[in-house]
């Protein structure tokens, strides 16, 4: 098997980082220009063909290992990034792309939610709920992808970790499509790190984001994870962009339109630099996939399946005993004269962890 891992994390980033180098030289570094404006955060005209690259060298590796649900995500993916590269080209209205979501996360949900091996499926409330949330997932993403290297370094560290646990969980063809995603993902990002030379784009925002969202829920279905764990993952971008939806919305602003006040855009507009923005976010990144990681592995760890807490707890009992039966057993002894106690004492205190 350690041939499909090197083929899902070398191809995946060299194939990427070497298909945005051609696209920043060809003429569609001109034609899909990100021209500043009112709203940006950018000075300087960038070319969005970054996810253009990402998808090619991350789909084509992830659908190589998948399943059959597997393979209608990446095929849902790729379709995404069509629409969304010509919304890139000429900038298509709400009522184009919103539909394209919709069926996307229709389709997901259709292919791995039905009852089938290993899991009962979902009822249609609970379908609902899943197709809106991988909606939401799929735009929150997008509007995340406003300062250099936020994008490109949640979805490294968030599909890295995704690969980890289905991998600890054994569910290979998860674990090695994410595994590309991620290295793909790393390729974008050479070329996206402050200063960045070129953006993702909707052609990669959006099937990323959708690409989180599915393989989240197939992982939960599968029994990969629990439900949590891929919202701890990506809580850094979910808390962002659900917090700045919902304040725009009480205060009846047109959400759905462009904006600057996702707070990493209000941290940039109150001095902080791009680079020193894009290192504190991947801290926070990290610290969220890694306290994911660490909670979901807990009870596999502790003694089998059984439950962390309650053998820690017992545990934390034991050591309170022997240090009472210490205190007491060293109350009998009688006090000692000044400076004097002997080998024997000392022995007996170290072994029980007595000071």
């Amino acid at each position: 098997m350690s041939w499909a891992w090197a083929l899902a994390t070398f191809v995946p980033a060299l194939a990427a980082f070497a298909a945005i180098a051609l696209l920043r030289r060809s003429r569609w570094a001109a034609l899909l220009a990100d021209t500043p404006n009112e709203r940006s955060l950018h000075s300087v005209p960038t070319p969005r063909v970054g996810g253009l690259g990402l998808m090619a060298g991350a789909l084509p590796v992830g659908a190589l290992f998948a399943d059959g649900p597997l393979s209608v995500l990446f095929a849902c993916a790729g379709l995404l990034a069509l629409v969304s590269f010509a919304d890139d080209r000429q900038s298509l209205p709400i009522e184009v792309r919103l539909p394209a979501h919709l069926a996307a996360a229709s389709m997901a949900v259709l292919a791995i939610a039905a009852p089938g091996a290993g899991h009962p499926g979902l009822g249609a409330v609970e379908a609902t709920v899943a197709v809106a949330a991988l909606v939401w997932m799929t735009n929150l993403f997008n509007f995340m992808d406003g300062s250099d290297g936020l994008a490109g370094g949640m979805g490294s560290i968030g599909f890295a970790a995704l690969s980890a646990a289905a991998a600890g969980a054994g569910a290979m063809p998860l674990a090695l499509g994410a595994a590309a995603i991620a290295a793909a993902s790393l390729g974008f990002l050479a070329h996206n790190f402050p200063p960045a030379r070129v953006f993702l784009g909707d052609a990669g925002s959006v099937p990323l984001g959708f690409l989180g969202g599915a393989l989240g829920l197939y992982g939960m279905l599968s029994g990969a994870w629990p439900w949590w764990f891929p919202l701890v993952v990506f809580s850094p971008f979910i808390a962002d962009a659900t917090v700045t939806l919902l304040r725009r919305a009480l205060r009846g602003e047109r959400f759905w339109r462009a904006h600057r006040s996702h707070y990493y855009q209000r941290l940039v507009l109150a001095g902080w630099t791009r680079r020193g923005l894009a290192l504190s976010g991947y801290a926070l990144m990290l610290a969220a996939a890694a306290s994911a990681l660490r909670r979901e592995r807990a009870p596999r760890v502790a003694r089998g399946s059984e439950n962390p807490i309650r053998y820690n707890s017992r545990l934390g009992r034991r050591v309170c005993a022997t240090l009472r039966r210490g205190r007491t057993a060293r109350a009998r002894l009688g006090p000692h004269p000044a400076g004097f106690r002997s080998r024997t004492i000392r022995g007996w205190e170290r072994r029980n962890g007595v000071s």
